[in-house]
């Protein structure tokens, strides 16, 4: 089995940087090519990247996840030099 980081992705439009606060962050929403369900999404900032467990039916659910949790705890929930797994 190959290794998930060895992989090509589908990677959504909704992917890209995104600014607030002052900081700015490159959003990855992507899945595994060919399957239509299963989009999983990682924020990387210059201090590390956040993975979410949980995988999203569409791009635009996880990029909705994305803009919920910003909105609920602000940018500088990404800053620190820590990886940690959102649900």
């Amino acid at each position: 089995m190959m290794a998930e980081e060895d992989c090509d992705f589908d990677h959504s439009p909704l992917s890209g940087p995104v600014t607030r606060d002052g900081e700015t962050v490159e959003v990855e929403i992507y899945r595994f090519p060919g399957t239509p369900e299963c989009w999983r999404m990682e924020v990387v900032h210059t201090s590390g990247c956040i993975r979410w467990d949980t995988t999203f039916a569409t791009d635009a659910d996880a990029r909705a996840a994305f803009d919920t949790m910003v909105d609920a705890v602000g940018m500088g929930s990404f800053s620190g030099n820590r990886r940690k797994a959102w649900n």
